[in-house]
């Protein structure tokens, strides 16, 4: 079987990062929200995760997850607001997947974590604001 031109790989893995970047930044915004919407509830389960300062480390990690969840899907920034996001889901990942057994950390932040780190590497494949960030 031979490899496929790079011509045609590469519309393809547009396509991947532009569905990847909508989908992602779509739920980092929708979570990011519930930060605030469900603040109390949030800052108990910071509080027990053990980490620090929980209520103003959830209103930052809110704010992260709504702005650069909307950067994702804009296009614009991609990778820069990827990265951040990853490190975001390495962090659930290990306080509350790990460190608790949820299963949300443990089952949607994976699958979070690797869009992100595809974006990182791809950009922000078709229709972005951000052009240049490819």
């Amino acid at each position: 079987m031979r490899p496929e031109p790079v011509a045609q790989t590469a519309p393809r893995l547009s396509r991947v990062a532009l569905a990847s970047r909508l989908v992602a930044g779509a739920v980092f915004v929708v979570f990011g929200l519930g930060k605030f919407v469900n603040h109390a509830s949030e800052a108990s389960s910071f509080a027990g995760y053990g980490l620090p300062s929980p209520h103003a480390l959830v209103y930052a990690i809110g704010v992260i997850e709504v702005v650069a969840g909307a950067l994702l899907v804009a296009g614009f920034a991609t990778r820069l607001a990827a990265l951040l996001l990853a490190g975001d889901m390495v962090g659930a990942i290990v306080a509350s997947g790990i460190g608790q057994g949820e299963a949300i950390s443990l089952t949607l932040a994976p699958v979070l974590l690797a869009l992100c780190l595809l974006l990182a590497w791809t950009g922000p494949g078709r229709h972005a604001l951000g052009a240049g960030d490819e």
